[in-house]
C-alpha cells in the first residue's frame, strides 16, 4: 500500500486528471484517496446531510483491488479508482434504496443499475448514496431535512441532486450522479458552484433509476470542471467525448431574452450575466439576443406533464402508505390524480412545438445561454409550484421539454455565493455543449480550487 504523502484536505480538490496521474506514478493510491474521502466525509457532513448511505467497507475493497489492478498493469481508463456517490433513487447492489421519503422501509437493491454497473467495469469506486429531495419531487421529507450549500449551511444546495452537488462541491469526492426532471442537476450545481450536466435524453440510461416522470427524466454528471464531466459522461453513456484546447473564437451564443431579461433576476444575478456576456464577446464569442416565444409557457406545459406522469408511477406508493409522504409531496401525487387527460395530451403536442422552435434556432447560433437560476441559494428549498413566477426553474425546465443537453457552469459569485450560467445546445450535441463550456470556463476563469475554509 502506498504511504500518502498528502492530507484530506490536499486530496479534497484534485480533479480527474490530477489524481489519475498521482495513481499512475505512484504517489497516491486509490485507498490513499477513498480514506481521505472517508474522513472529510466524517468532519463535513454532520453539517452538509448529504449522505443517505455511506459504503465504507466496500469502497475501502475496491480501492484495494484498483490499486493492485493499477499497479499490475490493468488500467480501465480516467475512472479508474476514482470515488463517486450515487443519488438515492438509484439501485446500488447491496446498498438501501431510501428515495429520500418514509413510505417505505429503505430496500436492499439486488442489482445495480446500469450506469452503476458501467461505472463499476470502468473501475470506479462507489463511496455513498447522496441525499435528494422526497422521490426527487421538490421537498425535503422531515424525517430527513434538506442538504445544506458547502458554501453557507445555513442554506440549500438545491433539489433534487442536492447531496450530490453538496458532496462534489466540499471536495469530499470528485464526481458525482444524478437526476433531472426539472432542472435537479442544473439548479444545484449552480447554488454549490460546481458543474451539472443533463445530457441529451435517452443518451444516459435510466435502468434500476426510480421514475419521476418517464418522458421528461435525465440522469447526468455532476463535476467540479468541464473536463471531468466529460470523462463521466464517457462512462455514462459509452461513448467518447474528446476535448480540444479551449477557444470560444467565432462561436454563435444566443442569450434567451425570457431568461436573461426576466424579472426575477436579483441584480448580482444580471449584473454577472451583462459581465460574462462582454468576457465572452471579448473571447471572440459572437452574442446575439434570442427571442424564442414558446419558452414562456415551457415551465407551465412541463408541469401538466410530471403531475400526472409522477402520480401514475406512485399510485400504488400512495395506496399503500399516504402517510408516509412528506405533506407537499402526497398533495402533488393527489393532485396529479386529478389533472385532466386532456391537459396532458395538449401539454405533450406544445413540448414537439416548443423542440421545433428550440432546435430551428440552432441553425443561427451554437448554444443558447441564460442564467442557472435566477437567484443564489435560498435558505430552504422553493416549492415546486410558484404562483405566477418561474422561480428556480425559469431556465432550466424547457430543456426537459425538448430533450436537449443543458449545463450548468459556474459563472462568479454573489458575495460567498455561487452563480450559475446555463447552456444548451441542440439535441444529441452533447460533445460540442462541453467542448463550448470548455471555451467558456477558461475565458471566465470561473473554476478555481477553493481552499477547505472557502467551503466550510
Amino acid at each position: 500500500m502506498t504511504e500518502a504523502v498528502m492530507t484530506a484536505d490536499e486530496i479534497a480538490f484534485m480533479s480527474v486528471a490530477e489524481l489519475g496521474r498521482a495513481y499512475r506514478n505512484g504517489s497516491l493510491s486509490p485507498v490513499d484517496v477513498v480514506r481521505a474521502s472517508i474522513q472529510r466525509l466524517e468532519r463535513l457532513e454532520p453539517a452538509l446531510n448529504a449522505v443517505a448511505q455511506r459504503l465504507d467497507e466496500t469502497a475501502h475493497a475496491n480501492a484495494e483491488q484498483a490499486g493492485e489492478e493499477l499497479r499490475s498493469g490493468r488500467d480501465r481508463g480516467a475512472l479508474h479508482g476514482i470515488p463517486v456517490a450515487i443519488k438515492d433513487l438509484i439501485e446500488v447492489k447491496g446498498a438501501p434504496t431510501g428515495y429520500g421519503s418514509r413510505v417505505r422501509p429503505p430496500a436492499m437493491a439486488s442489482e445495480d443499475s446500469l450506469l452503476v454497473q458501467w461505472l463499476r467495469e470502468a473501475g470506479a469506486i462507489i463511496l455513498c448514496k447522496s441525499n435528494l429531495l422526497e422521490y426527487a419531487y421538490g421537498i425535503a421529507h422531515p424525517d430527513v431535512g434538506q442538504t445544506n450549500n458547502p458554501h453557507d449551511v445555513g442554506r440549500t444546495s438545491g433539489g433534487s441532486s442536492g447531496g450530490s452537488a453538496a458532496l462534489v462541491a466540499a471536495g469530499i469526492l470528485p464526481l458525482a450522479i444524478g437526476t433531472d426532471t426539472g432542472g435537479s442537476i442544473r439548479i444545484p450545481a449552480s447554488y454549490c458552484g460546481i458543474v451539472g450536466l443533463k445530457p441529451t435524453f435517452g443518451l444516459v440510461p435510466l435502468n434500476g433509476v426510480f421514475p419521476l416522470s418517464w418522458s421528461l427524466d435525465h440522469a447526468g454528471p455532476l463535476a467540479r470542471n468541464v473536463t471531468d464531466t466529460a470523462l463521466l459522461l464517457e462512462v455514462l453513456a459509452g461513448k467518447a467525448f474528446p476535448l480540444s484546447a479551449p477557444s470560444l473564437q467565432g462561436v454563435r451564443i444566443g442569450a434567451v431574452q425570457f431568461h436573461c431579461d426576466s424579472p426575477e433576476l436579483t441584480p448580482a444575478v444580471a449584473a454577472n450575466l451583462a459581465e460574462t456576456l462582454e468576457r465572452l464577446e471579448t473571447a471572440g464569442a459572437v452574442v446575439k439576443r434570442i427571442d424564442i416565444p414558446e419558452l414562456t409557457l415551457a415551465n407551465s406545459e412541463l408541469r401538466r406533464i410530471i403531475l400526472p406522469e409522477a402520480s401514475v408511477i406512485h399510485a400504488p406508493l400512495h395506496a399503500e402508505n399516504p402517510a408516509g409522504y412528506a405533506p407537499r409531496t402526497r398533495s402533488q401525487v393527489e393532485a396529479g390524480f386529478e389533472a385532466k387527460a386532456v391537459d396532458y395530451i395538449r401539454a405533450q403536442e406544445f413540448r414537439v412545438k416548443l423542440r421545433n422552435a428550440v432546435e430551428a434556432i440552432f441553425s443561427d447560433i451554437d448554444v443558447l445561454l441564460g442564467p442557472s437560476v435566477p437567484f443564489p441559494a435560498p435558505i430552504t428549498d422553493p416549492e415546486f409550484t410558484e404562483d405566477g413566477e418561474e422561480g428556480e426553474m425559469l431556465s432550466s425546465g424547457f430543456a426537459n421539454m425538448t430533450g436537449q443537453p443543458s449545463l450548468s457552469l459556474p459563472s462568479g459569485m454573489d458575495g460567498h455565493l455561487p452563480l450559475g450560467l446555463q447552456l444548451t445546445g441542440p439535441i444529441g450535441s452533447d460533445g460540442k455543449l462541453l467542448q463550448i463550456a470548455l471555451g467558456i470556463e477558461a475565458a471566465l476563469d470561473a473554476y478555481r480550487r477553493p481552499s477547505p475554509a472557502a467551503v466550510l
